[in-house]
């Protein structure tokens, strides 16, 4: 049981998109993978992923070329054991060049509130560092940074 489970309300598919982000933040690939079906399936950009094992493949290779990863989730839309997300993330690359990807996620749940299907689309902007957005300390973002749609993104 990964609660909140569905079906979703406004409140419990913003406490789960919350719960999605400060995983994605604490950068653990076998914790976040938890939250997934075991059987999940994802399309992430051109990578098509099977199963907690990918998951947690892609999520270590992910967070190794994406340096100084923070991101930040807010709830679009959601209808019973469905959430849509929009996001941004920031990070740099090995060789100190900035990004911000922007994205779009699809969500399905089981009953149980594991993710079973995940499908997101990314588009990254090289940014300069002096553009970044996003400078709180490795980690769950804090309670009082502005959302996205705060920082007009």
């Amino acid at each position: 049981m990964r609660p909140p489970v569905p079906p979703f309300n406004r409140e419990t598919a913003i406490e789960k998109v919350r719960l999605a982000e400060d995983g994605w933040n604490g950068r653990d690939a076998e914790k976040v993978s938890f939250a997934y079906t075991e059987d999940s399936k994802w399309r992430n950009r051109d990578h098509f992923i099977k199963g907690r094992e990918e998951i947690v493949t892609f999520l270590e290779y992910k967070w190794e070329k994406e340096r100084e990863y923070r991101l930040i989730k807010e709830l679009f839309a959601f209808e019973g054991n469905r959430i849509a997300v929009r996001y941004a993330y920031e990070y740099h690359d090995g060789k100190g060049n900035w990004f911000r990807a922007y994205g779009n996620e699809n969500w399905i749940f089981d009953n149980q509130g594991l993710m079973k299907e995940r499908y997101a689309s990314i588009n990254d902007v090289a940014i300069k560092e002096d553009q970044r957005l996003f400078h709180w300390p490795q980690g769950r973002r804090p309670d009082d940074h502005p959302s996205l749609s705060d920082l007009g993104l």
